[in-house]
């Protein structure tokens, strides 16, 4: 029981660190501040992650460790989809767009896309992501280009963009909506419009 007391104790402190750094920034929280909104012991933060700077890094570490093993579940990250045929890698493609949705619309919250956007600000952040970097590879498979080639870097941050736009953009979307959050037709309409945006890409590139 102890085990599954402290594993909710980090999460419970992921979670108060993120709402708390997005909303006040990285200098205006304290770690004293994270430990009484999640209700758990200061020791606790030494315990996980050393002090407020690693907390800060392992919220990011948190999200892209849960993402790679929710993509593990459904594809193999060792396999470079230069092994697949053209038919292969486009069937994969559709598939983790489809999957992608799903995840990011029920496992980062309103509070970690904040704290997100703003690193994106920093000169010195650069998303290392499995699961990204994969899906980058697959469209530059796709395409017959180069992973590093800026048409496939655009491309897949386009796709991305179909993705989360929603929830970055919720004045356009759910505010519109008189929602607090996004119901399953909407996530249907989501997936759909990634779908079409992809197929343009792939009717533009010749890709059958």
């Amino acid at each position: 029981m102890k085990k599954i007391k402290d594993e909710n104790s980090k999460d419970k402190i992921l979670k108060s660190a993120a709402k708390l750094f997005a909303q006040k920034g990285f200098d205006g929280v304290s770690i004293r501040e994270i430990c009484k909104d999640a209700d758990v012991n200061i020791c606790m933060v030494s315990y996980y992650f050393g002090g407020k700077q690693e907390l800060y890094q392992g919220i990011i570490d948190d999200l892209i460790d849960r993402q790679t093993k929710y993509a593990n579940t459904f594809l193999d990250l060792n396999k470079h989809p230069s092994e697949l045929t053209k038919h292969e890698q486009i069937n994969l493609l559709m598939k983790i767009l489809d999957k992608f949705v799903d995840f990011f619309y029920s496992n980062v919250s309103t509070d970690l896309i904040t704290l997100l956007l703003k690193e994106q600000q920093k000169e010195n952040f650069i998303a290392k992501s499995p699961a990204l970097d994969y899906l980058r590879e697959l469209v530059a498979c796709v395409l017959n280009k180069d992973a590093n080639d800026r048409v496939v870097i655009f491309k897949t941050l386009f796709i991305i963009s179909q993705i989360n736009s929603p929830r970055i953009l919720p004045g356009f979307s759910l505010r519109l909506l008189g929602q607090d959050d996004f119901i399953q037709d909407d996530i249907k309409i989501i997936k759909e419009n990634v779908m079409f945006y992809v197929k343009a890409v792939l009717k533009e590139a010749k890709v059958d």
